[in-house]
């Protein structure tokens, strides 16, 4: 945007608005004029460079900036590239329903802002409608290697847009491209006025002092996040508002319950440990309490987090530790969970079953105990993709896995889950049940949660609960 020019003793010369780095850099503005024109709270985000004699600021406030501009300063000069219209060679989207067409239309209002639906309700659906709209140069983000190339088989598929890669190992560019967070951090400052819309995929990743530059360094107008968990893992509320937009749109698993959403039962077994297992566990939860009731006698303030942090230098605070993970593992890999997934392999004889382990070591006794694919962070994207598709066609009776589904993949219509362990969070609790809530005609889903009784497991199961998701938790009578 170019505007007559005014000289004024606030205003010596033209106001240059350029994109550097990742940040925004506005020439031809003394102080006095930074606080006439942006008369909101921004002038707080613009830092003086003495150097240049210029002024910064994060990309993300590109609308505001230039708002304020239009509105206060006829002397100023836009120079930030515009990014390029899109043609869609095919858009071949299915019709949206109408919780969909909900959050297509509040997004649209202000596009800015977060999508909240549950998984397996077709957030992915409602992104390529926007795009398909907006119609202009876009980059996605999704947190994983996994889902980037999703994005773009979708996009494929939908759009008929063969999208450009940037992860994994290539950098391709195109005026519609996909990343994951990390290469998005690394490359921004470079991309940053590349693109007139960014999606953010499982937005709930995005803050953070690291992976929050992928948002502050981007200059998109338009901003879209996709989320079915807009909360920490320990359930308090994110603030994306600032780097995404509000909450346009929210729906629960609740709302979408036996509509949207399969019906589901959660059904919680406990199990005991062995005299063996609850003798050694007994033992090492002794030493940990032991250690840290001994640094309070000194530090009455003492923290877990200084534990970890003492670790390298204090060869107790390290033995501690050990004994911490070794109670766990304890936890995660008790004999008699096997026993009960053994059991419930049998209940469900002939229905595709996935397993949720506590860690990568008791997600390796399922896999070899069972003959079943074990899929971990490190599997090659060739070996993901045959495991998937093998327990679509029936090749493989059941998958086991750690972290590397809880979130986003696309999976096939799968109606049991096993949960064997996991963190207290009620995100991830929520991720694995959605597992299982696509809806595939009126077939019911059930999760089991396998939770070793007496011990924290037990604790760490009632902390999930708290989430609305597992209100109706049900106990096994054994």
């Amino acid at each position: 945007m170019i505007a007559a020019h005014r000289v004024g003793p606030l205003m010596p010369q033209i106001a240059r608005l350029t994109f550097s780095r990742g940040t925004l850099v506005l020439e031809g503005v003394t102080r006095a004029g930074i606080e006439r024109i942006f008369s909101t709270p921004l002038p707080a985000a613009w830092e003086f460079d003495p150097r240049a004699g210029i002024w910064r600021c994060d990309a993300v406030h590109y609308v505001r900036v230039r708002e304020a501009l239009q509105a206060r300063c006829l002397g100023s000069v836009d120079l930030v590239p515009q990014p390029p219209q899109v043609e869609w060679p095919r858009v071949a989207l299915p019709p949206l329903r109408a919780d969909q067409r909900a959050a297509v239309e509040a997004w649209r209002r202000t596009a800015r802002g977060v999508i909240v639906m549950p998984t397996g309700t077709g957030k992915t659906e409602v992104a390529l409608a926007i795009m398909a709209e907006t119609a202009v140069a876009t980059l996605v983000v999704a947190p994983v290697r996994d889902l980037m190339h999703q994005w773009h088989r979708r996009l494929l598929e939908r759009l008929g847009y063969d999208a450009g890669v940037i992860g994994d190992g290539r950098h391709d560019l195109r005026p519609v491209s996909v990343t994951t967070y990390e290469s998005a951090c690394i490359h921004m400052e470079r991309l940053g006025d590349r693109f007139g819309l960014i999606v953010f995929d499982e937005c709930h990743h995005l803050p953070g002092p690291v992976r929050a530059d992928a948002a502050r360094m981007c200059a998109a107008p338009r901003r879209l996040g996709l989320t079915a968990t807009p909360e920490r893992g320990n359930g308090t509320p994110l603030d994306l508002d600032a780097l995404i937009g509000p909450v346009v749109h929210a729906a629960s698993i609740a709302e979408a319950r036996g509509n949207t959403l399969a019906d589901y039962d959660v059904v919680r077994i406990p199990v005991h440990l062995s005299d063996a297992e609850r003798r050694r566990y007994a033992r090492l939860c002794d030493e940990v309490r032991r250690y840290v009731f001994e640094r309070r006698q000194v530090e009455p303030h003492f923290t877990w987090e200084q534990l970890c942090r003492e670790t390298h230098a204090d060869p107790a605070a390290r033995r501690a530790l050990q004994a911490f993970y070794a109670k766990q593992a304890i936890e995660d890999r008790a004999e008699e969970k096997l026993r009960v997934l053994e059991d419930l392999f049998r209940l469900h004889a002939g229905e595709p079953v996935l397993v949720f382990a506590g860690s990568n070591a008791m997600a390796r006794d399922v896999s070899l105990r069972f003959l079943i694919p074990c899929l971990l962070h490190h599997s090659k994207k060739e070996e993901r993709l045959d495991y998937l598709r093998g327990l679509e066609a029936g090749t493989y009776p059941a998958l086991v896995a750690n972290r590397v589904l809880d979130e986003g993949v696309d999976l096939p219509a799968v109606k049991v889950a096993v949960v064997l362990g996991g963190g207290s969070g009620s995100r991830q609790a929520q991720q694995r049940l959605g597992r299982v809530l696509r809806k595939s005609g009126n077939a019911r889903a059930v999760l089991y949660e396998v939770v070793c009784a007496e011990t924290s497991e037990e604790e760490r199961s009632r902390r999930r609960r708290r989430n609305e998701a597992y209100a109706r938790t049900r106990r096994h009578q054994q």
